[in-house]
């Protein structure tokens, strides 16, 4: 037997989870000798994604959602964990080979069943394009950027666009597709490192804290003449005022709500005011689940156009990573709290090796 610490999910959170109650790390330990599951295979785990929507699954069995509730008392599920394969009972996954594993454990060492082989990605790495650019960019966060820009935003060039929650892993993706096609592209962040970061790191044209300035006021700033497509990460006031200020026939893009995932059962819910827009101003809002065919439907113009754009360096991968497993309770409640820039990924293994 080795370690094999994972990232446990002990209880359900009232509002913030709690380290030590709700979340902890653990050992439970991998027998390396032991065959791969039949049909199966076995994985020293390298990388795990953090994602807001982990934190809508850390909820009571008895609600129902477009996700499954996670199970008390086993390893948080992750979007994407990126392993090595060290034993393979498949034709389909060769021993040596690092594969992408969809909603699986957040653990140092995994026994892969069959029946997952299926959703497992062989990764065959792009020149110029990072490895972990396949657990951001090049995979569902960059999935859910292109495909529900394209689908529903319907971007022209020239549009204008107000992007909340700019400087994280869906925000900076659709800030930086949407420079690249020629739109102008406005970004809401909650401090001034954020603000540095998406106009004069990503090329964004443009952006403001909502922390320093009121938002409505920012809004009319720097969009005097309305807004085309609004991308919501947030909900809450800023949806509210991206109301006031769209143009007819807008388009917004309902991807998440960031401002209320956290909250507990005594916590009072922001109420949208400005409702009525939506019937006078002609809107398209439209919200999505990546995995709906009408998204995953622009997954090959994704590949071709965001791994160019990497190698070429027009487009930024940027990750910010917590290392080790000791650490993946801070580094998930800091993803949470808007403290990471870029992608938030968890760095299972000391070494690809």
């Amino acid at each position: 037997m080795v370690q094999n610490k994972v990232f446990m999910y002990k209880s359900v959170p009232d509002g913030w989870p709690v380290p030590g109650k709700d979340l902890t790390v653990e050992d439970i330990g991998f027998d390396e000798a032991a065959p791969p599951p039949k049909g199966g295979f076995t994985t020293k785990n390298l990388y795990a994604t953090y994602d807001p929507s982990q934190r809508g699954r850390m909820r009571h069995e008895t609600v129902k959602s477009y996700s499954p509730a996670m199970a008390v008392g086993k390893p948080v599920v992750s979007v994407h964990v990126l392993g090595k394969v060290l034993k393979s009972d498949t034709p389909k996954i060769k021993e040596g080979s690092t594969v992408l594993m969809m909603s699986h454990y957040t653990e140092e060492y995994s026994a892969v069943p069959e029946s997952a082989v299926k959703s497992t990605q062989v990764i065959e790495p792009k020149p110029g394009v990072p490895l972990t650019a396949y657990l951001g960019l090049m995979g569902m966060t960059g999935m859910t950027a292109y495909g529900s820009l394209h689908e529903i935003g319907q971007p022209k060039r020239g549009d204008v666009i107000l992007v909340s929650a700019a400087a994280g892993a869906v925000g900076q993706a659709v800030g930086q597709i949407a420079r690249q096609e020629g739109l102008h592209v406005i970004g809401s962040v909650g401090d001034d490192k954020k603000l540095d970061f998406i106009i004069n790191e990503l090329g964004f044209s443009s952006g403001f804290n909502y922390k320093k300035e009121n938002i409505s006021d920012a809004v009319k700033r720097l969009a005097p003449d309305g807004i085309d497509i609004y991308y919501d990460n947030v909900g809450g006031e800023l949806l509210d005022v991206a109301l006031a200020n769209m143009k007819d026939f807008g388009r917004i893009v309902a991807c998440g709500t960031i401002s209320t995932y956290n909250d507990g059962s005594n916590s009072t819910r922001y109420g949208v005011q400005n409702y009525s827009a939506v019937v006078r101003k002609r809107l398209r809002w439209q919200g999505f689940i990546v995995y709906d065919p009408t998204i995953i439907r622009w997954k090959k113009e994704r590949d071709e156009k965001v791994a160019q754009w990497i190698a070429d360096g027009s487009f930024k991968s940027v990750d910010y990573v917590t290392h080790g497993m000791d650490h993946a309770v801070e580094g998930f409640l800091g993803m949470l709290k808007g403290e990471n820039l870029g992608k938030s990924i968890l760095k299972v293994a000391d070494s690809e090796s």
